[in-house]
């Protein structure tokens, strides 16, 4: 599916001194990104957030939906990342850099309302009036739960912010009106749904089945991807649900990898046959996870990202099936990219888009070392990974791979040494012996 880049982090226009022009900061950035081999960008909300008190925001807390920096409310023009028109340039600009956009976008709750008001269901008062300057989709308190059309929700809120029922026939509309706009006049090319066990799945289907129509796609399907935080059982029931019958079938981000990977990156004595626990996505349905190391809310606290040996983690995701996610500051802010070496991102993306294809298959596994085989697809041969656990010395096996009398060459590597591997000869029956170095990684490519 290629590589997918979150191209934002919390408070990043602050960070970067970008505040107000992130999309056209996006833009800058965008030769170094198809240069990295990247193939789409998840951009931050883009919408008009409350902005309460004055703070600037990121997003996840939209006032007005159809504000992508257009109208003067909540504080001024802009959105944190910007304008409208900035927006649009950057993502045609993406197109022309051969690179997919995808819109983050938050229609559980929103933040920021303009008056409060009683809701007779409850007899409780909530800030549930809603008079947007766009002039489109205003909205009172039976816009929200509880709701004439939905009195009791089945799912939980977020954050305390009023939530939106999609039951009632006018929210339906609007997010739909919403999703359309995104698509067909902005330009976006997907959409990664924020907090989806706050609402029904049938939402976001109904989403996902819409055939847009763009100029040179009449009936255009985008992709999609929900953030469910929490266990694979959980997330896959969510997937069932989303997916039944749905002729463009959504994906998921893959949670409990991500903690199996900051187990191994930074859990002392993880056992490395953990990464084939029947516990995440990627391993009951790997076309549908969306695999990541850490993103924006995984870093909010210190030590709650991974911390030691990240590259681990990602020559795990740029190398098995799934659909692999890497972060903004991993690759831009902390020096992971090592451009023009074998030890960095660069390298690990150039193995995914070049060699990563077929099926997954595992060669060996133990506490200490794990081995495996992409059985290759197409124009993709093929590839194995080793992973060392190891901290005090080079570790490895014999395998047998699916190739006979054939050069296995190293194309990426990293570890506590730096040395480059050994090139490798399978032999009549496709065996071989792989090492890698102290808490490294090699990947393996046919030539």
């Amino acid at each position: 599916m290629g590589v997918l880049l979150q191209a934002f982090y919390w408070n990043c226009p602050a960070a970067e001194s970008q505040q107000g022009t992130w999309w056209k900061y996006l833009q800058s950035k965008l030769p170094d990104i198809q240069k990295a081999g990247f193939t789409a960008m998840w951009l931050p909300p883009a919408s008009k957030a409350a902005n309460l008190f004055g703070n600037p925001s990121m997003g996840y807390d939209p006032y007005d939906y159809f504000d992508l920096g257009e109208y003067n409310q909540r504080g001024g023009i802009p959105t944190w990342f910007g304008v409208k028109d900035d927006l649009v340039a950057l993502i045609a600009a993406a197109h022309g850099a051969s690179l997919q956009v995808y819109a983050d976008i938050v229609i559980n709750h929103n933040n920021g309302g303009d008056a409060e008001e009683l809701n007779p269901l409850n007899n409780e008062k909530a800030w549930t009036v809603f008079s947007p300057v766009s002039g489109k989709f205003p909205r009172d308190w039976r816009c929200f739960h509880p709701s004439t059309f939905q009195v009791v929700s089945e799912y939980p809120p977020f954050g305390g912010m009023p939530q939106l029922c999609h039951q009632n026939p006018q929210v339906y509309a609007a997010m739909m009106d919403y999703a359309q706009r995104m698509i067909e006049e902005i330009g976006y090319d997907g959409f990664r749904f924020d907090y989806v066990k706050g609402f029904s799945p049938w939402m976001i289907k109904a989403i996902s089945e819409r055939r847009f129509s763009r100029s040179s796609e009449p009936f255009y399907k985008p992709f999609c991807v929900g953030e469910y935080w929490d266990t694979e059982i959980s997330i896959v029931d969510w997937l069932d649900h989303a997916n039944h019958f749905n002729d463009n079938p959504v994906s998921a981000f893959d949670f409990p990898l991500r903690y199996h990977l900051k187990d191994m990156c930074d859990g002392f004595g993880y056992d490395l046959r953990g990464l084939l626990a029947q516990d995440s996505v990627l391993t009951t349905e790997p076309d549908r996870s969306v695999t990541f190391v850490d993103n924006h809310d995984t870093t909010q606290n210190p030590g709650d990202g991974v911390v030691n040996d990240k590259m681990l983690a990602y020559a795990f995701i740029l190398t098995h099936q799934g659909y692999p996610c890497v972060f903004w500051p991993d690759y831009f802010n902390y020096g992971l990219s090592r451009s023009g070496t074998a030890n960095g991102l660069d390298a690990l993306i150039a193995a995914h888009e070049h060699y990563a294809g077929g099926g997954t298959q595992n060669l060996w596994a133990d506490q200490n070392l794990y081995i495996m085989q992409r059985n290759g697809f197409g124009s993709q041969p093929g590839l194995v990974l080793v992973l060392n656990n190891r901290g005090d010395s080079w570790n490895g096996a014999t395998v047998h791979t699916q190739w006979q009398n054939q050069h296995l060459a190293p194309i990426a590597w990293d570890g506590h040494d730096q040395s480059r591997p050994e090139d490798k000869h399978t032999g009549e029956d496709g065996t071989v012996d792989l090492y890698a170095a102290p808490r490294g990684f090699v990947v393996y490519a046919p030539q």
